[in-house]
């Protein structure tokens, strides 16, 4: 048992790898290039655990080629022409399949020089990324290769390898094992979806439960101490970032607290209280702003509370300020109105800012219209009074609108009331 589980566990057909039947179901595509027995340079797409590298071997047993495998992380440019050499030998008589785990970690170097190697055809590449190929692998890699995104395998698909994985150590240690049903599903759904996780979890709870007369009892309080926080999925520089952050101030947009609660849990188990406080602040200002203003101070005092008493306290001032923002009227009419005003900024629209509002200063003889002209709106009725703000080339723009909601009815109400507007 030096290897880990899920190596020594290798599915030997299509239909033993769990998950990703929207690739491998009969009649998809990867499949049905799979069973042609002509495979393209590839690329898969995905989180770690789901199958990349297994269905990587797998194609490398059904097509009879040499398999090699590199690591982006470690592989140098010597490793690749080393593989390339291999081609010349009785091993790559029949082709090598060159899989290079974490192509994102190579230079774009080291890229070009892989695609010398991969043009001639005697070198097949499947190349493997939990990171989105069209940001982070060469374009001239990426116009020879076929991309296929994995998904996170779903609990009910790793039961059937935990089930599998059981069997087979039961098998190789000459042992019976008893494990309920419980357990099994506990595994299946603690795993986050990686089903390396589930069974790294599976041999370590048999081997953590004691024999007794030719069997081991894996109860659930050792599945569950084992398990612990394996779920969570997170890579501060990752996709799965991203994804986390834009669903959680999406879910709190959406007004959804039950949504917006769980991904600030994410985000919470995985130490990212920077993220947390800081996309919670943005749609305190960007998407409650002016139908409730009061709101961003609030939510400003629950964030510094937060930071001031850390986790695991943090997520009270935090929950009770993420529920608020999903529970306050929405508007965009601030942010509307600053990025119009901005667009015109960029466009060099614009013009002197209007004498009545510039800084006093000395009118020289040559001025025909000496004086400011500056009307003060608190020495009128209303405290208003009409004068002209914008310049003369935008004197007519019309960056805010008033939103629909209580708030700024109630302000636009009183102005059009002063300013005379029906």
């Amino acid at each position: 048992m030096s290897s880990p589980l899920a190596d020594r566990l290798r599915p030997t057909s299509l239909d033993d790898i769990v998950g990703q039947k929207h690739l491998l179901g009969r009649n998809k595509p990867l499949r049905r290039i799979i069973e042609s027995g002509t495979i393209p340079n590839l690329i898969f797409y995905g989180p770690s655990g789901v199958g990349k590298t297994t269905l990587a071997n797998y194609i490398a047993q059904k097509t009879n080629r040499t398999f090699k495998k590199l690591n982006g992380t470690t592989a140098s440019t010597a490793d690749i022409k080393e593989v390339f050499a291999s081609t010349d030998t009785l091993l790559g008589m029949n082709g090598v399949l060159l899989y290079l785990d974490e192509i994102q970690y190579f230079n774009k170097k080291q890229q070009q020089t892989l695609l010398e190697y991969i043009e001639n055809g005697k070198i097949t590449l499947i190349a493997s990324t939990t990171e989105n190929p069209y940001f982070y692998v060469y374009n001239a890699i990426l116009s020879r290769s076929t991309v296929f995104e994995f998904k996170s395998v779903e609990p009910q698909e790793i039961e059937k390898a935990v089930l599998r994985a059981i069997d087979y150590l039961s098998e190789e240690m000459n042992v019976e094992i008893d494990i309920s049903d419980e357990s099994v599903s506990h595994i299946a759904l603690a795993c986050g979806g990686d089903v390396r996780k589930a069974m790294n979890a599976v041999e370590l709870s048999v081997l953590a439960s004691r024999e007794r007369h030719g069997k081991r009892t894996v109860t659930f309080e050792t599945v569950d101490e084992l398990t612990q926080k394996s779920a969570v999925r997170y890579d501060r520089d990752g996709d799965e970032h991203y994804d986390i952050v834009s669903a959680y101030q999406k879910s709190m947009r959406g007004s959804d607290p039950n949504a917006a609660v769980y991904y600030l849990a994410r985000l919470l188990e995985a130490g990212d209280l920077p993220s947390a406080c800081r996309r919670l602040m943005v749609c305190a200002c960007e998407d409650v702003g002016l139908a409730y203003p009061q709101i961003i101070p609030i939510v400003h005092s629950c964030v510094e509370i937060a930071m001031k008493v850390g986790l695991p306290e943090a997520r009270i001032p935090l929950a009770d300020a993420v529920i608020m923002v999903c529970n306050a009227p929405k508007s965009i009419s601030g942010i509307m109105a600053i990025d119009r005003a901005i667009s015109d900024v960029r466009a060099g629209k614009g013009g002197p800012i209007p004498r009545q509002l510039q800084n006093m200063h000395y009118d020289g003889e040559d001025n025909q219209n000496k004086g400011q002209h500056y009307l003060y709106p608190h020495s009128y009725p209303n405290h208003y009074i009409e004068q002209q703000y914008l310049p003369d080339s935008l004197k007519d723009a019309v960056y805010y609108e008033f939103g629909d909601n209580k708030s700024e009815q109630a302000y636009k109400a009183y102005w059009d009331k002063i300013k005379g507007n029906k």
